[in-house]
């Protein structure tokens, strides 16, 4: 449910207002992003589970950097992670107290490429990944008792992180091995950072894990198995022997596709989750939603100022997306799937076999859904 964006938020006619990255808690009540103008950049958190969703403006005394990283916690703290001097990265706790903003450093790690990882299922901790020339480290950052404290070392280079569990202990990463294709790896926290395959559906195919919904086990996936040297959308089932499917109405080719939210509470319905999908083209950027059995994609124009790439679903169906404009600086839009107007087309899905072999992994034990 959570989701990450960088892009330029529009006011409600169309101007540019400002590069912007918004980031939601694993449970919807929290977000984060950097606002202001030109370089008065401050963090702001925005409360999404009330009646309206409201900001709470976050500022210090020196405003913050471009490449400032930010992410909320379940009970309404900010982290937010700095790059000083170089190679350091500082960490602390931003919360609001009376009419400022309160700061609680929390140590310094050494890298010079880090980044935050996703919002953690438990709200609770904060991870950030050290990559490096041949070693990726995971660092716990917030919620430990002493500081930053390594918890993991996988060999290769890792981009992504996708969480697999709601505890946060599995975390999948897309590794790239001396030189080699990319291959989603599950890494256990608990176990020392534990390596465990997750997709390899060819030998040769880049595999990457976009989103995992842990309440249904839906899967989506990026590789160019189907179609080598060119990437496709597919979507599979956490434990399955099913083959990975790669459905044509996901394939535009004028235009990238990308999932940002899954419905949650789908117990073991993998097939019934909708999808949130943000569509970017030379004319701009929209909404798709699409379902495993739907066999076709929904456009949807986004409101005004959509604080593209993110938004969260409610269980009940209806994806509550983020704006910001001059007029309405903290706003949230809903929508609706739209029924299909008669039943669509059944199309030949392309499909590769040896799709996600956690019937060796930890993650095992979940029974597949159809």
């Amino acid at each position: 449910m959570t989701a990450c964006a960088i892009e330029t938020t529009t006011d409600g006619g169309g101007a540019a207002v400002r590069p912007a990255r918004f980031t939601i808690t694993a449970n919807g009540a929290y977000a984060a992003r950097l606002a202001g103008t030109g370089d008065a950049l401050y963090a702001e958190r925005w409360t999404l589970d009330g009646p309206e969703p409201y900001a709470v403006p976050l500022p210090l005394d020196q405003p913050e950097e471009a490449h400032t990283q930010l992410l909320p916690l379940a009970d309404g703290r900010v982290l937010i992670a700095r790059r000083v001097d170089g190679h350091r990265n500082t960490f602390s706790l931003l919360y609001p107290t009376g009419p400022g903003t309160g700061q609680l450093p929390l140590g310094a790690v050494e890298a010079e490429e880090l980044v935050l990882l996703p919002p953690s299922p438990d709200g609770i901790c904060g991870y950030a990944m050290c990559v490096g020339a041949d070693t990726t480290t995971i660092w716990l950052v917030a919620g430990g008792a002493f500081g930053p404290e390594q918890v993991a070392e996988v060999k290769g280079r890792c981009t992504g992180g996708v969480w697999l569990d709601r505890t946060g202990r599995m975390l999948a990463l897309d590794r790239c091995l001396d030189g080699g294709p990319v291959k989603a790896v599950a890494v256990d926290l608990e176990r020392g950072g534990e390596v465990t395959p997750l997709l390899q559906i060819t030998e040769e195919s880049d595999d990457r894990l976009l989103m995992a919904d842990p309440d249904s086990g839906l899967l989506l996936i990026r590789s160019d198995a189907p179609s080598p040297g060119r990437d496709r959308l597919g979507w599979g089932v956490l434990g399955s022997l099913l083959p990975i499917r790669f459905p044509e109405c996901l394939r535009l080719d004028d235009a990238a596709v990308t999932p940002f939210a899954v419905q949650p509470g789908q117990v073991l319905l993998p097939e019934s989750c909708s999808v949130a999908l943000r569509i970017d083209a030379a004319a701009g950027s929209w909404v798709g939603m699409w379902q495993p059995t739907g066999r076709r994609m929904h456009h949807l124009a986004a409101p005004a100022g959509w604080l593209a790439g993110s938004g969260l679903w409610t269980p009940e169906g209806v994806l509550r997306l983020p704006y910001a404009t001059r007029d309405a600086p903290c706003g949230l839009a809903g929508l609706a799937v739209p029924p299909d107007p008669e039943p669509a087309a059944v199309t030949v899905e392309p499909r590769v076999c040896r799709p996600v072999p956690l019937q060796q992994a930890p993650l095992a034990d979940r029974k597949a859904a159809g």
